[in-house]
C-alpha cells in the first residue's frame, strides 16, 4: 500500500538524535520505527507497552539510575548472583 498519510510531531532536539542513532544501529528509519509503533498499536488495540507512574520506591531509584547514584556493576553473571545471595 502507497505511503501517502503525513504525521507532523515536535520533540527536543537532543531526544530526537538519541533515538535516531539507536534505530540507525538497528537498521531503521524514523519512518520505519514509526510504521512499527503503528502496526503495534492496531494490533494490541492499545500502546505495545505498559504506561504506568511508578510508585515512590522505583521513583527514587529510576532518579538515583539516572543520577549515576547507588548503581552496582558485575564482571559476570555469577558474581552478580552470588551478590544477590543465591
Amino acid at each position: 500500500m502507497a505511503k501517502t498519510a503525513m504525521i507532523r510531531a515536535r520533540t527536543e532536539d537532543g531526544l530526537k538524535a538519541d533515538v535516531e542513532r539507536i534505530f540507525h544501529k538497528l537498521g531503521l528509519t524514523s519512518t520505519e520505527a514509526i510504521n512499527i509503533f503503528y502496526r503495534q498499536v492496531k494490533m494490541r488495540r492499545g500502546l505495545p507497552f505498559n504506561v504506568e507512574i511508578p510508585n515512590e520506591e522505583t521513583a527514587e531509584v529510576l532518579k538515583k539510575s539516572r543520577e549515576g547514584k547507588e548503581i552496582n556493576s558485575y564482571d559476570n553473571l555469577d558474581e552478580f548472583v552470588k551478590k544477590m545471595g543465591r
